[in-house]
């Protein structure tokens, strides 16, 4: 059986990683094959949202070092075997135009999370448990870590949650900005469900312009995101239709 599922629902598209015995933990072919879903996905003009989750009780573990084998961890890096994937399907993440959720069911640890962070919200179980370990295990992030996390969390709790290596429960996860929402582990597929039916009754090309205005002016300042909003011109041609059915009423 695959170690990453494609399952879909409509309008959604929902990517499983496949490992539950392993906590869902990351390998390099789970990485390419997870990628390479996402990017058919963005081109896919009945797909909506884009949902990632994992099987079992974990959303993922994190890196699968033990698939590594024998390969050497040279100054604290996972190297290019894993960290070459892992950012390839992040940039998909980044660049389709569907919103992406990451639906954190239980532990989302280092890698994982960097994964979790890259998409556009952040949904979890309250069960779900939250860490940033690389500095437990003598490694260093990158797939992102030190820049988004700070994003979501702010500079000095991304330090506090980055040097301590502690792990953060859903509730407080949604208090520091780390997820927007968390509900009961039995409840969480059918909030997912939910978000995503209301994402998806909008426009596709609605939703594709305001995840690029977010992506490219994020850490902007405001007058060089004002610029670069009211400069971007997109391909918006449901605006009539969705209006007159709006007037119509």
């Amino acid at each position: 059986m695959s170690s990453v599922l494609l399952e879909r629902d409509d309008a959604v598209a929902t990517l499983i990683f496949n490992r539950p015995d392993a906590m869902n933990a990351l390998t390099p072919d789970m990485l390419s094959v997870a990628g390479d879903h996402v990017r058919a996905l963005a081109s896919d003009a009945a797909i909506k949202v884009i949902v990632i989750t994992g099987a079992g009780k974990a959303f993922s573990a994190g890196v699968d070092l033990k698939a590594l084998g024998k390969v050497e961890l040279v100054n604290g890096s996972v190297g290019e075997i894993l960290d070459a994937p892992a950012r390839r399907l992040i940039d998909a993440i980044e660049n389709a135009p569907q919103p992406v959720i990451a639906k954190v069911n239980g532990h989302c640890y280092t890698g994982a999370l960097e994964l979790a962070l890259a998409c556009d919200l952040l949904v979890c179980a309250e069960e779900a448990g939250f860490g940033d370990t690389h500095a437990k295990w003598g490694l260093r992030p990158s797939w992102g870590m030190s820049q988004r996390l700070p994003q979501r969390v702010g500079a000095q709790r991304a330090r506090e949650l980055s040097f301590t290596a502690r792990t953060v429960k859903g509730a407080e996860a949604v208090t520091i900005g780390l997820a927007c929402d968390a509900v009961p582990r039995d409840a969480l597929d059918d909030h997912v469900a939910a978000l995503c039916q209301r994402i998806a009754a909008n426009s596709a090309q609605a939703l594709a312009a305001y995840k690029d205005l977010y992506r490219r002016t994020q850490g902007a300042s405001l007058d060089a995101g004002l610029a670069y909003e009211n400069a971007r011109i997109y391909a918006l041609d449901d605006s009539a239709e969705r209006l007159a059915g709006f007037l119509s009423k």
